[in-house]
């Protein structure tokens, strides 16, 4: 057979068993299992920030909802105090 093909599968053998490189390959499941859990961390991080969104819109929606309110409420005090002088005046002619 061809000796430069014995040399290579030497060099490819003894280099994958890992004496000359300090990495170590993981088994194919267990890479797996870390892609799955970094995926989910990240979908469950999406999830969270839209939902943080989602709740931050609402609370500004509600302090709209609230100004309002108030100024409702202060239009209708005014209103009260208007007519209460309007039938103070009305009584006071009687």
């Amino acid at each position: 057979e061809n000796p430069q093909l014995s040399s290579l599968d030497k060099t490819d053998l003894a280099f994958s068993e890992g004496s000359l490189s300090p990495y170590k390959p993981e088994p194919l499941e267990k890479a797996l299992n870390g892609d799955v859990l970094n995926i989910l961390k990240v979908i469950i991080f999406f999830q969270l920030s839209e939902r943080a969104a989602m709740d931050a819109s609402y609370v500004q929606e509600l302090d709209g909802i609230l100004k309002e309110a108030r100024t409702i409420e202060n239009h209708l005090k005014q209103k009260r105090e208007s007519l209460k002088q309007r039938f103070t005046v009305i009584a006071n002619t009687l």
